[in-house]
C-alpha cells in the first residue's frame, strides 16, 4: 500500500503562485509514477502534471504548460507542483495520485491506484 498526504493549498490572487506537495508513504518503491490532478466544482477530475519516478520525465495538460512544474524530492519521498502565474480557472481541489506500473494513458484517473485526500486551491481575480 501506499500512503499519500496533500499539503500547501489556500487562496491566492490572480497572478500569484503557490506551492502544494504530495508525501508518500509505505511501498514507495512499488511507484512508477506519480500525477497531479485538480477537481473544480460540477467538472470531472482532470490530469495536470505527471512525474515518472526514476526517469525523471514529466508531462503537462496544455493549459499549464509553462506556469506550472512538477518536481520531486526523492530523500523525501514527495512531489511538489509549483503554479506561477495562477488563473481563477485553475481553482479547483488538488489531488495527487499515484502509479504502480506504466501506462499509456497517463491522463486518465483510472492509471493511479492511490489516491490523497485533495487540497484546495482558489484563485481570486
Amino acid at each position: 500500500q501506499v500512503q499519500l498526504v496533500e499539503s500547501g493549498g489556500g487562496l491566492v490572487q490572480a497572478g500569484g503562485s503557490l506551492r502544494v506537495s504530495c508525501a508518500a508513504s509505505g511501498r514507495t518503491l512499488s511507484i512508477y509514477s506519480m500525477g497531479w490532478f485538480r477537481q473544480a466544482p460540477g467538472k470531472e477530475r482532470e490530469f495536470v502534471a505527471r512525474f515518472v519516478w526514476n526517469s525523471g520525465i514529466t508531462n503537462y495538460e496544455d493549459s499549464v504548460k509553462g506556469r506550472f512544474t512538477i518536481s520531486r524530492d526523492n530523500a523525501r519521498n514527495t512531489v511538489y507542483l509549483q503554479m506561477n502565474s495562477l488563473k481563477p480557472e485553475d481553482t479547483a481541489v488538488y489531488y495527487c495520485g499515484a502509479a504502480s506500473t506504466y501506462s499509456g494513458t497517463y491522463r486518465n484517473v483510472a492509471s493511479y491506484g492511490y489516491w490523497g485526500q485533495g487540497t484546495q486551491v482558489t484563485v481570486s481575480s
